[in-house]
């Protein structure tokens, strides 16, 4: 019999789990994708966008759906799960499943009062009127400010970065530009190595670099910090925190999000998976969320009948870092190893430079729409 997977979810990771499994089970499954939005939004190079460098692209998810071997696609959000009958509730009536994947996310919250949060596209405007600022001496000092708790610092350092860049690149040399951060070293989840290119590169733009303290709220032209102190600047640019989604008949950690084994599995839930930002993996990034999906598609399509060996997730971190000149290529092993090298420009303008989902990034480029200068 052909077994129902349910997807709930419509970013990374659901999309990465629904490409693995047809690949993996194919016939044996029956897919359906139940998404809060119709669109899927490859986000990496929204942070470009202000500079006129790159553009986020945007798909249609029910179309990537029926392109991954006639999939359906159901508009609609998971509200609970009754893991005893098999069924989910949605806010389009009850669903049955044989197995469920959860991959519907963080939510993103406000994290530093006061401060301009960078969430994505619909805030490039936003960062343009900086930019503007800057360039016509209204303001002269600027924070980019690392929020505590769970967040994916990445974009603020790319912003930073592009900002140091552009005032360089235009002559304007009367600005103060600093980084904020609760981290010892900058970007030190990718170790040693990937700290001092980072740092480096600040260095090299104008940038400071304040370390292991947290912004804790902007007013009046001061930046509070915690445990103490404060600076004097004008703006303050920060990225959301992140928090779970509480889901009915479901386990999770204080902050919402849902406890898993190494091959996906929720914790004391028959059947139930789960990948990507809404687990309790403390690194929320997209190509994390794909190595968790197909982590728990393989689990699931072993199940399914399909000739697979599941393997354990085995995190690899990786991420193309905008500079404003050539992109810093980042690798790293969580069990350890680091590698830092500089790529050609032309590389951002292949899907695999920065989520790297093993069946995402050559099925985004088969259908096309590849993100393009503009």
């Amino acid at each position: 019999m052909t077994t129902r997977v349910l997807i709930a979810g419509g970013g990374v990771a659901a999309i990465e789990a629904m490409l693995a499994l047809h690949a993996l089970a194919e016939d044996r499954v029956e897919i359906e994708l139940l998404g809060a939005e119709p669109h899927f939004w490859y986000r990496p190079l929204s942070v470009a966008e202000p500079f006129g460098l790159g553009t986020a692209t945007r798909y249609e998810v029910g179309a990537l759906a029926a392109a991954a071997g006639d999939q359906t696609f159901t508009l609609g959000t998971l509200r609970g799960v009754d893991v005893t009958r098999h069924r989910a509730a949605t806010s389009v009536g009850e669903l049955a499943y044989d197995f469920l994947l959860v991959a519907i996310g963080a939510v993103p919250t406000p994290s530093v009062p006061g401060a301009l949060t960078f969430r994505g596209p619909a805030d490039d405007e936003k960062i343009g009127e900086v930019l503007r600022d800057l360039s016509a001496g209204a303001i002269r000092r600027v924070a980019f400010a690392v929020p505590s708790g769970a967040s994916w610092p990445l974009p603020l350092y790319e912003l930073a970065l592009l900002t140091g860049s552009h005032l360089q690149a235009n002559g304007i040399d009367d600005v103060e530009l600093v980084l904020v951060t609760p981290e010892e070293e900058p970007l030190q989840l990718f170790g040693r190595a990937g700290s001092e290119a980072v740092r480096r590169l600040l260095e090299e733009r104008g940038i400071a670099v304040l370390t292991n303290v947290s912004p804790a709220g902007y007013a009046e032209g001061e930046l509070l910090l915690a445990p103490e102190g404060a600076i004097g600047v004008d703006r303050v640019i920060t990225v959301p925190r992140l928090r779970g989604r509480l889901l009915d008949g479901l386990p999770a950690t204080v902050d919402g999000f849902l406890p898993i084994d190494l091959h996906g599995r929720v914790a004391g839930c028959e059947d139930v998976y789960a990948a990507g930002d809404i687990t309790d993996f403390p690194l929320k990034q997209g190509g994390i969320a794909a190595q968790l999906a197909d982590a728990a598609a393989e689990a699931i399509a072993a199940q399914a009948g399909a000739d697979v060996e599941p393997r354990p997730f085995s995190p690899v971190l990786r991420a193309l870092l905008l500079t404003g000149t050539d992109p810093l290529y980042l690798r790293r092993s969580l069990a350890g190893a680091c590698r830092v090298e500089t790529i050609s420009p032309a590389s951002l303008w292949r899907p695999t430079a920065k989520i790297r989902g093993r069946y995402l990034e050559p099925f985004l480029t088969r259908v096309g729409s590849v993100p393009s200068r503009r």
